[in-house]
């Protein structure tokens, strides 16, 4: 007779403790030939018998049913072929029905369809204490995820930009992976200008060898890109089942950063861009006068450029105009930006000062906010003395820790921030002297990209109304324009501002 051998392991410890799959098909073959039974098929898989869908043993059932003349399984003992109900009803149906005979060899239990009491009796409880089993392992599977959660603790695969590793007491730990995560922050800052669209951002991180923290190593998808940037855990929180919980681990940005990402974001579902990784210079800075919608642009006979109202609110008077035509606009706007040599020196000497107030302000505000976040790094730890010593209940404890990591949380922000500040501060201010000096040559000679990020810093409110660029100057360059010697005042470019 034939018979089909079932061997199984849902754990590593299984086969450590000698209860490999290579033993227990030793086993079951020198039982098949003491039985005179001829051995068709072999099964052997290494998976859980909890919930999820396991196609190794799907393939084993369907094989049965498959082959009506093999009638036969042998087992170890019931674990090994079932620890869950479904599965059980499964093969008593084949028992019962189709002839089926199943031998525990282990147990030294041969069930049929004549099977006496005693027999299901021993397989049904089998069956019932495995499923117990499982129940138990996955509440505290449940158990031991809560509590890390409400411990701060991150229990998957860590994000892009950290590292899952173990600690000297050998606890999971989680750190920032410094080959990718200045590449993460730069991402975030870049942007955060709106600059560059999603595509954009993606194609950036490929050059800069982003890759993810797989075995393949392979560039970032876009879809991946757009999770990356809509991931909390990056200035400190993670989302567990919709809600966002403090972590224990570094964080690579500030909230600021992260929140200004998202409104870019936000804004960026809102426009409906045909050439969206086109490079467009005034690509979504543009809205039409006359209904506030986007100004969008295309490109005709692959070399001509036009401007036009998307008209998503309905008609409106607006008419198409070549980009050249606007881009002539700005560069005339641009070339007004004259810094005298007097005021470039005041200027300069003015910045300086306030350079050194910024710094000594910074300090002291770093002084402070490193004490405090000192200050309450002690008390979590006193506060964990306590829960230890069962000085305190769990409720008490987790209602506590929750309020220190809030505030551990908001003070390093702080300090991030002003790090950040310092940074940002002295970039812009090298920024500004650049553009208010040569303003117009820099626009010129750059690229498409360069081109945006002057626009960007230099006007604000763009508006499109018939063929006239209509803006408002950031500060200062509202300023360096009533300090030019402009001999004609008069409504040159469409200005809103009338004084100018």
């Amino acid at each position: 007779m034939k018979a089909i051998i079932l061997a199984r392991v849902s754990t590593k410890d299984q086969e450590i403790i000698g209860n490999s799959l290579q033993a227990q098909i030793d086993k079951l073959k020198q039982y098949a030939r003491r039985n005179n039974l001829e051995v068709a098929k072999i099964f052997s898989f290494s998976e859980s018998a909890g919930p999820r869908i396991r196609k190794k043993f799907e393939e084993f059932i369907k094989y049965l049913k498959d082959n009506k003349n093999i009638r036969i399984i042998l087992a170890e003992n019931v674990d090994r072929i079932t620890r869950n109900f479904r599965d059980a009803v499964d093969i008593d149906d084949m028992r019962i029905n189709e002839g089926l005979i199943i031998h525990l060899v282990q147990e030294g239990i041969v069930l049929d369809a004549k099977a006496d009491s005693n027999k299901l009796f021993a397989w049904e409880a089998k069956v019932f204490f495995g499923k117990q089993q499982l129940n138990r392992i996955s509440e505290d599977v449940r158990r031991s995820y809560d509590y890390k959660i409400k411990n701060g603790e991150w229990c998957s695969k860590a994000p892009i930009g950290y590292l899952n590793k173990r600690n000297e007491s050998g606890k999971s730990d989680i750190i920032i992976d410094k080959d990718r995560a200045f590449i993460i922050r730069r991402a975030f800052v870049e942007y955060s200008t709106g600059n560059y669209s999603l595509s954009e951002i993606t194609k950036k991180l490929k050059e800069y060898g982003l890759t993810n923290n797989t075995k393949n190593n392979k560039p970032l998808y876009k879809s991946q890109v757009h999770h990356l940037l809509s991931d909390s855990f990056y200035y400190g929180m993670m989302k567990c089942k919709g809600k966002l919980i403090t972590h224990n681990y570094d964080p690579i940005m500030d909230k600021n950063l992260f929140d200004k990402c998202q409104e870019i974001k936000q804004k960026s579902l809102k426009k409906h861009f045909k050439y969206a990784d086109k490079p467009f210079i005034f690509r979504g800075l543009i809205r039409c006068a006359y209904c506030n919608c986007m100004i969008s642009t295309d490109r005709k006979k692959d070399k001509y450029n036009y401007l036009y109202c998307s008209k998503f609110k309905g008609n409106c008077p607006s008419i198409r105009v070549k980009e050249e035509e606007i881009t002539e606009q700005v560069k005339t706007l641009l070339k007004k930006l004259i810094l005298p040599k007097n005021v470039y020196e005041d200027l300069i000497l003015q910045l300086k000062k306030q350079k050194e107030s910024e710094t000594e302000f910074s300090k002291n505000e770093m002084k402070f906010f490193s004490q405090e976040l000192k200050r309450n790094q002690k008390k979590l730890s006193n506060l964990l003395d306590l829960k230890i010593d069962e000085s305190i209940t769990q409720d008490e404890y987790d209602k506590k820790a929750i309020e220190l990591r809030e505030k551990q949380n908001e003070l390093t922000d702080r300090i991030n921030t002003l790090n950040i500040s310092e940074e940002e501060y002295s970039l812009t201010l090298i920024k500004l002297i650049d553009i208010s000096l040569r303003a117009y040559e820099l626009f010129e000679s750059s690229e498409v990209e360069q081109k945006r990020q002057i626009i960007n810093f230099v006007f604000t409110n763009l508006e499109l109304r018939g063929k006239t660029l209509e803006f408002e100057l950031k500060k200062p360059f509202d300023v360096l324009i009533n300090l030019s010697n402009c001999q004609n005042r008069s409504n040159w470019l469409g200005r809103k501002d009338s004084n100018l």
